[in-house]
Parts: C-alpha cells; sequence; structure tokens
C-alpha cells in the first residue's frame, strides 16, 4: 500500500526544514495574538490600531506568497528558500527589540513579508522532492510544523504570562532563533541538483529552479488545468481560514475581552488543548496518501461546523467556547490547512505550483488581513455576530472541501507524474 511505504530519512529532514515555514508562519501570527494585549498596554493602542497590526502582519503574508511563489518559479526555488528565511529572522529581531509601535509595525512587515514568501516557496520544494507515493505524507508533516508553532508560542505565552513586555519580547525571540538555524541548515541541505554542477551547470540552474523555464509564461497559471483547482482550493482556504486565522490571531483576545478569562487563563485555555491538535494532525500524516485522508474529512467537517454552532449560540460565554476547544482541536486536523496543502499539491499543475498555490495563499491571507483589521471592533460590539459570521464561513469550506473530494482529485489521480524535479540526495 502506497501510504505506508517507507520513506527515506532525507525526504523527512526535507520536509521538516521545509515545514519550518509553516511553523514561523503559526508561530508569528499566535505571537502577535498572545501579546497582542500587552503591546495594546505598553504602547497605549486603541482597538483599531490592535486591529492594524494584526491585519497587517497577515496582510504582508499575503504580499510574500504572491511574490515569493511567482519569483521561486522564475529564479529558482532553491534560492528563495534559502534567503527569505533570513529575511524573517531580521524581521523577528526587529519585533523583539521593538521600543515603540512604529518600530513593531516595521518588523513586522519584514517577517510577515518573509514568512509569506516561504511558505508557497517551500511546499514547492517538498512536492517536488517527493515521489508520488510519499507526497501527501511529506507535504502534510508541514502542517505538524505549523502545530508546533502554535504550541510553542501558546506555551511560552502561558509560561510568560505575567512578564509583561519582557515575555513578550521572548516569545517573538525565540522566532528569530529558529528562523536562523533553520537558515543554516537549508543551506547545508544536499538535492541532487548540487551534485550536478560539476557536470552541467547550465543543467544544474534548470533544477534549481524546479525544472521550470526561466520566465515562465502567466499564460500557463490561466488554463482550465491551473484554474479550476486553484480556484477550489482558494475557495475552500479562504472560507475555513477565516475561521482559524480569527481564533489563531484573537483567541487569546477574545477569552480575555468576551470570554472575562485571566490573560494566565486565557493562554492556559488555549495550550490545554493543542496537544489534541498536534497528535491527531501526526494521525493525519499516517493517512495522508490513503484513502482515509478523504474519508476523515467528512466527519471531521461536520465536527467542525459544529464547534462553531456552539461557540455562537452561547455568545462566547466560557463554558461554549471550552467545548469549542474541544470539538476544534478534534476536528481541524483532518478538515483544515493540512488538506488544502495537500490537496493543492496533488491538483495543481507542477510547472507553476510556486506561482499557483503563491496566488490561493495570497489571496487568501489579504482576506484574513482585512477581517483581522474589524475583527476587534466587531467583537467589542457583538461577539454573536462576529462567531455566527465564522461559523458560515466553515460550512462553506465543508462543501468546497467535498466538491474538491469528488471531483478534482480524482481527476487528477490519473494525471499525476512523479515529477521529483528537486530529488534529495540519498547520500
Amino acid at each position: 500500500m502506497a501510504g505506508t511505504r517507507p520513506i527515506p530519512t532525507p525526504l523527512w529532514k526535507a520536509a521538516a526544514l521545509s515545514g519550518m515555514a509553516s511553523y514561523l508562519d503559526a508561530g508569528l501570527i499566535v505571537a502577535i495574538s498572545v501579546n497582542l494585549a500587552i503591546y495594546r498596554d505598553s504602547y497605549d493602542m486603541g482597538v483599531w490600531m490592535a486591529g492594524a497590526i494584526s491585519a497587517i502582519v497577515t496582510g504582508c503574508i499575503a504580499v510574500g506568497s504572491l511574490v515569493g511563489g511567482r519569483l521561486a518559479d522564475l529564479f529558482g526555488r532553491r534560492r528563495v528558500y534559502n534567503w527569505d528565511i533570513f529575511c524573517f529572522a531580521f524581521g523577528a529581531v526587529v519585533i523583539t527589540l521593538a521600543p515603540d509601535d512604529i518600530t513593531l509595525l516595521i518588523g513586522v512587515l519584514v517577517a510577515g513579508l518573509a514568512a509569506g514568501a516561504d511558505l508557497p516557496t517551500s511546499l514547492a520544494v517538498v512536492s517536488d522532492a517527493a515521489p508520488s507515493w510519499a507526497r501527501g505524507r511529506l507535504v502534510a508533516f508541514t502542517q505538524v510544523m505549523w502545530m508546533l508553532g502554535i504550541a510553542v508560542s501558546i506555551f511560552l505565552g502561558f509560561v510568560l504570562s505575567t512578564t509583561g513586555m519582557t515575555g513578550a519580547r521572548l516569545i517573538t525571540g525565540q522566532l528569530a532563533v529558529a528562523a536562523l538555524v533553520t537558515w543554516a541548515l537549508r543551506s547545508r541541505l544536499k538535492l541532487s541538483d548540487d551534485l550536478d554542477t560539476e557536470e552541467d551547470e547550465r543543467n544544474t540552474t534548470e533544477k534549481e529552479a524546479g525544472a521550470v523555464p526561466r520566465g515562465v509564461s502567466l499564460k500557463n497559471v490561466w488554463t482550465r488545468a491551473a484554474l479550476l483547482p486553484m480556484t477550489a482550493t482558494f475557495v475552500f482556504y479562504v472560507t475555513w481560514g477565516l475561521g482559524a486565522n480569527t481564533f489563531g490571531q484573537f483567541g487569546t483576545y477574545l477569552l480575555v475581552t468576551v470570554s472575562d478569562a485571566s490573560q494566565s487563563l486565557a493562554t492556559g485555555i488555549n495550550l490545554a488543548f493543542i496537544p489534541i491538535g498536534v497528535l491527531l494532525t501526526f494521525a493525519f500524516v499516517r493517512v495522508a496518501d490513503t484513502p482515509w485522508r478523504d474519508r476523515l474529512f467528512h466527519v471531521a467537517a461536520v465536527v467542525q461546523v459544529l464547534a462553531f454552532v456552539i461557540a455562537s449560540l452561547t455568545a462566547g460565554a466560557l463554558v461554549g467556547m471550552l467545548v469549542f476547544f474541544v470539538l476544534y482541536q478534534l476536528s481541524h486536523p483532518f478538515a483544515g490547512e493540512a488538506n488544502y496543502k495537500v490537496w493543492s499539491q496533488l491538483t495543481l499543475p507542477a510547472d507553476t505550483r510556486g506561482t499557483t498555490q503563491g496566488l490561493t495563499y495570497a489571496l487568501s491571507r489579504g482576506v484574513f488581513a482585512v477581517a483581522a483589521f474589524f475583527t476587534p471592533a466587531l467583537a467589542d460590539h457583538s461577539p454573536a455576530v462576529l462567531l455566527w459570521t465564522i461559523t458560515a464561513c466553515m460550512t462553506a469550506a465543508a462543501l468546497a472541501g467535498l466538491f474538491i473530494i469528488r471531483v478534482l482529485v480524482p481527476r487528477s489521480a490519473g494525471a499525476v507524474t512523479d515529477r521529483a524535479d528537486l530529488r534529495v540526495s540519498s547520500t
């Protein structure tokens, strides 16, 4: 069975280093979320400034995804893969040392752009490196890193919840250190194209670009083969992500301001349920190359919608939010971003994978940025309206997922070729 066939260690290493894009992306968003109340007090922010910071980090990730994915297809996925992580480290250092809200915004701008550029690029690298029988598991493993990014930021937020700005600086500082270590390890990662340099420099250059002709025409993106899966995965990701991103950025904030929890209790609630999501994300990796991946989606999507219905019916009351967190952590590993990542690699054309996924990331994160700007004000005006809107989005995501499973995945199964452009060396 393809889904249980052993994967060589070098491929897991490539997946882990590529997954650091997801770790840093999630870590940055959650770190801003955990620290938002602290920033608000330390920098004397209003609700609109708090919303602006969250909107900027998400908006920059959107722009970075759009530009980074395209640059990776044009000038080499490996080159962008190595340097965007270094730029993220620089931005994280600025955030950590920021003496005021203006400097904080500059750091968020740099780190957000770099994180966005790394997302589609790193997924394209690991997808290109993987044989078709292992692609689902390797791409899904990046979602484990996403969960770990959330877990580490929330854990540090809980432990350091009483230390004010000192704790806030430590939370973002660990992201800078993680990015620098990843940059060093990625620079030493051996891909098959590295082994051919002395034999044929020209061929190596093409392989660095993911075997995509330099300057690949944008018209390749606007074909039916690319547009239909790109549109479907975008609809799924943007509707699902509106809910996930809201609770990723404002989970602690909403528990404090709507549910009347303390900062310590709010971060503790988030932390308590994170292990469920991490363990089940590992379980998703195990089934990512099997029929169970899409079978489990049906059940998980229903449970996920139910979680948001309960949160909405209770208008954000603490008891309802506790039930929500349990059900959400049980369901989102099988009906969330991991599915989007795998479906994108299976259905999008390989030659423009960086560009097309960069577009879906960018457009989705742009929507998240706009939503983030208004979320604090909407939560202050009517928590029930906010929660019911998110519930409707989750329902739409479930329907989009069903379309992908029943139409696009079967259609692409016969067309997929085992195209490992950046095959990881086994030596």
